[in-house]
């Protein structure tokens, strides 16, 4: 049986686009969600000094993944202030830092926490990595090890909570299956909560319709550009796990043509996207 979390997330200035504390129940960890906008506003807290691990996360374009920078810091807000007036990390809009409620994390802790986070995110797959190297493992006791991944799986909830599904992996589950086809495409994947899940093998039309725009193209074009997608036989087969934002530029990618995801997308027993999640 899954049992249920409580969270809690206070806004420090009853503004709910702006800085986030956010805590579960009975758990050290504490996240500190900052707008890049609101760095200034976050300094008069004591809290988003303290040692812990950050995110600094940034929208490419509708296609583009989502990009990520993961970093630790004795300092966290120092460091993020660094990253501001870094001109080479100037895609981040959004940061997320990680501290511990009983002020009991190390720099060790940090590091380990640091390389298991890079080692977790390439591994899913659903952000573009921005660190140019993977940071160094340092070695911890059993306990040690054992207390950070501890850290690890509610950093990984709350990070969730927060809007940024960088931990959570896709699950090719039966019952939420739909399927898109039409001349030589096929597709299987799944309506998430992140947008359309293409899954790895998908085949795309290799050739694009008369009628095709812009959009069309552009969106294919930035797929194989990616290597998301790559020419086999005259299709187009996918090579990893995808999300887009929406099941229409899914349908788009893999038909080749102008299409409505939410009819071209249906389940094994034919009935469409909008018939199972805007008419029921």
């Amino acid at each position: 049986m899954i049992r249920g979390k409580t969270i809690n997330i206070f806004v420090p200035d009853s503004n709910p686009r702006g800085i986030k504390i956010c805590d579960i129940k009975d758990s050290i960890v504490k996240a500190i969600f900052i707008p890049r906008n609101k760095l200034d506003d976050i300094a008069k807290r004591t809290d988003v000094s303290e040692p812990g691990i950050y995110f600094l996360f940034g929208k490419e374009d509708e296609i583009g993944k989502p990009r990520v920078y993961i970093g630790e810091a004795e300092n966290l807000l120092k460091r993020i202030k660094q990253h501001n007036r870094d001109i080479n990390k100037d895609f981040w809009t959004t940061a997320i830092g990680f501290v511990s409620e009983k002020k009991n994390i190390n720099k060790a802790h940090i590091k380990y926490l640091e390389n298991y986070c890079c080692n977790k995110a390439k591994e899913i797959n659903k952000y573009e990595l921005e660190n140019d190297t993977t940071p160094t493992q340092p070695s911890l006791t059993e306990q040690d090890v054992d207390f950070v991944l501890s850290f690890f799986d509610d950093l990984k909830i709350l990070i969730a909570t927060l809007g940024f599904s960088i931990f959570e992996k896709n699950k090719k589950e039966k019952q939420n299956l739909f399927i898109c086809k039409g001349k030589k495409a096929y597709a299987e994947g799944e309506y998430a909560e992140d947008g359309m899940i293409v899954f790895k093998g998908a085949k795309s039309n290799f050739e694009e319709a008369t009628s095709a725009n812009e959009w069309v193209k552009n969106i294919r074009d930035l797929l194989l550009e990616k290597r998301v997608m790559h020419l086999e036989n005259d299709v187009y087969v996918f090579d990893e796990d995808y999300t887009f934002s929406s099941p229409s530029s899914a349908a788009v990618a893999l038909l080749g043509r102008s299409a409505n995801g939410w009819t071209e997308w249906k389940d094994k027993k034919g009935k469409t996207l909008s018939e199972r999640f805007r008419k029921s």
